[in-house]
């Protein structure tokens, strides 16, 4: 039988408004200490934000952190997949439109995330992806 993303996914998917902050979404992904959040209004994904789309995006043209919103610079509308979707399904998805992670939807509302490395860590446990993926989910 085929694994599903909901075998794969993290489940605890931070979710902010698209008012909030950049400051606000920094320092929830320090205290949290994730690298992405889904942006979602009414429970519905409209975004993705990383953290490296704030330092892209915002940071480094020297922009005002406490003055943009999630929703001003996250990629909008991102690919998203179900999570009794087979885990091989995220894959075609990441490769053909070259993204790490993928909104898990379900009824249109956030149930979890799942990224390049967790699909590592499950289909190629030996691999350097896999190493790194599980250190940084035991940090």
């Amino acid at each position: 039988m085929a694994q599903l993303v909901k075998d794969v996914m993290t489940a605890d998917v931070a979710t902010v408004l698209p008012e909030t902050s950049l400051a606000e979404v920094a320092q929830l992904m320090r205290d949290q200490d994730i690298g992405d959040v889904v942006v979602a209004s009414d429970d519905l994904v409209v975004g993705l934000l990383t953290d490296r789309d704030i330092t892209v995006r915002a940071v480094a043209d020297g922009a005002d952190p406490l003055a943009l919103s999630a929703g001003s610079v996250c990629t909008p509308n991102p690919v998203v997949i179900g999570p009794y979707q087979p885990a091989e399904q995220a894959v075609a998805l990441m490769r053909q439109y070259a993204v790490r992670r993928l909104p898990v939807v379900q009824d249109e509302r956030p149930v979890g995330l799942v990224s390049l490395g967790d699909l590592a860590r499950e289909r190629d446990p030996g691999s350097a992806l896999a190493d790194i993926s599980r250190a940084d989910a035991g940090r």
